[in-house]
């Protein structure tokens, strides 16, 4: 799945990406392919969808930026 770089949390660590549908989570741990502070918002970015509990954002995992 594609998606932008929403927002990003530098100081802890995670962010958002915005798809059409939906904003997803991801950790910086996630990220692959570049480091996370190497991130800025609008970058087009691949990723695996996770559903979480209910009332909570999706998570992002596997998250690489697309070249």
């Amino acid at each position: 799945m594609q998606g932008t770089i929403h927002r990003l949390i530098r100081g802890k660590g995670f962010g958002f990406i915005q798809t059409e549908a939906r904003q997803y989570f991801f950790h910086h741990s996630e990220v692959r392919g570049i480091e996370f502070r190497q991130l800025t918002t609008g970058d087009v970015v691949e990723f695996q969808p996770v559903e979480e509990e209910e009332g909570k954002n999706p998570r992002a995992v596997e998250v690489s930026v697309v070249v």
